[in-house]
């Protein structure tokens, strides 16, 4: 579905259930409940697998991660 459909379809919704981490976010802007479908039992798993690491919304943090992440990705490829 397109992203304009997709936002019509979400505001005439009574309420909204998703696994998605940005319809999570998007849907309450829009008045609608929503109800998040994840097991934290899976994330919690997903970060001690270090599948995935929790960066918080600190700009340097980010920063910092993604630049080591992309230079372990670079120094695979050599």
């Amino acid at each position: 579905m397109e992203v304009l459909g997709f936002h019509n379809f979400l505001s005439k919704s009574n309420l909204v259930l998703t696994d998605s981490g940005g319809i999570q976010e998007e849907v309450p802007s829009l008045g609608k409940p929503v109800l998040v479908m994840v097991k934290l039992k899976n994330v919690l798993k997903l970060l001690l697998l270090e599948i995935c690491k929790l960066v918080g919304i600190d700009e340097e943090n980010i920063y910092k991660n993604f630049k080591l992440l992309l230079e372990d990705r670079i120094n695979m490829r050599k």
